[in-house]
């Protein structure tokens, strides 16, 4: 996956400003994995968003206004090399089809929305390794029938 340039740019600004994902949060009012989405441009700011983020990260106008453009989404049709988000896509190989399965038997046949949709991270301390817990929260939306 190649990274697009403003990413790059945004994240090596993030770094030499020693700010979080938790810190722009607090900043922009939006969720941590919104703002990271946005950095790797599977998200909209708005001018405002946009604006803020350029005078905490000394960017210029041009930057802003790819960030508030609309981005072509997903990674395309390419088995992730990256170990971690490799996990995510096995995750899906093997549990896939189980969660299908159980989503339409609790719900029906439909898909849940990736649009009316939320995703957290949290880090959860174990005396055995602390563990990544992953929330997908997403609106159930029905196949319609005409």
């Amino acid at each position: 996956m190649s990274i697009p340039e403003l990413t790059q740019k945004l994240l090596t600004a993030k770094k030499i400003k020693g700010i979080s994902f938790a810190d722009l949060e607090q900043v922009l009012g939006r969720d941590e994995v919104w703002i990271a989405a946005l950095f790797y441009r599977q998200a909209t700011a708005s001018l405002e968003e946009a604006e803020k983020l350029a005078q905490l990260l000394d960017l210029n106008s041009e930057d802003v206004a790819e960030l508030t453009s609309y981005p072509t989404k997903g990674l395309g049709a390419v088995v992730p090399t990256d170990p971690l988000i490799y996990r995510f896509y096995e995750i899906m190989q093997v549990y896939g089809m189980p969660m299908k399965e159980i989503i339409q038997e609790k719900f029906g046949d439909g898909i849940m929305s990736a649009i009316d949709f939320t995703l957290d991270i949290d880090k959860v301390e174990d005396p055995k390794g602390d563990r990544v817990k992953v929330t997908m929260n997403g609106k159930f939306l029905p196949y319609k029938k005409w």
